[in-house]
């Protein structure tokens, strides 16, 4: 077995979910998730087939953040992982508990728009998960402005009142 890390690309600005799931369902289950939960919203999603004919299952309404999630997919290789792709003015807490409540979805790796890498196992023609890398490492620790900001913050995207 070797372990790699996975460096994953998709466009600045919008944010990425991966996941691990079980069954080929997931694929039409996340794309109705994402069409009942945030119209309009611009996304691409891919999920790794772990048994034969083992491809890469995809959907989106956006086919550039759908071909990036494709090449996410690809670049891990892990059977049975997914990768949501929503476009910029979409976050993912507006749809992490309905993609969470699927009942293909095992779980939940990453919700970010950080730099994301992949911790990656090897073996053979498999590959999985075994963790995430996700942004940079705390410099410091906040202080009454920065408290004030991500307080500010928060009420400007209207999620507090």
């Amino acid at each position: 077995m070797t372990i790699e890390t996975v460096k994953l690309n998709w466009t600045e600005g919008a944010n990425i979910i991966v996941g691990q799931s079980h069954f080929i369902k997931t694929v039409e289950d996340l794309a109705e998730i994402m069409v009942n939960s945030v119209p309009g919203a611009k996304w691409g999603l891919a999920f790794n087939e772990a048994s034969e004919p083992r491809l890469v299952r995809h959907e989106g309404s956006d086919p550039k953040l759908e071909a990036e999630a494709i090449e996410c997919a690809r670049a891990s290789g892990a059977g049975h992982s997914f990768y949501l792709i929503i476009g910029a003015g979409f976050w993912p807490i507006n749809v992490l508990d309905r993609i969470k409540a699927c009942p293909e979805v095992c779980g939940i790796f990453a919700a970010t728009a950080n730099p994301l890498s992949l911790v990656i196992a090897r073996e053979g023609e498999a590959a999985g998960i075994l963790g995430v890398i996700d942004g940079g490492s705390p410099r410091g620790v906040e202080g009454p402005k920065d408290r004030a900001e991500r307080i500010a913050m928060l009420r400007k995207f209207g999620y507090k009142a």
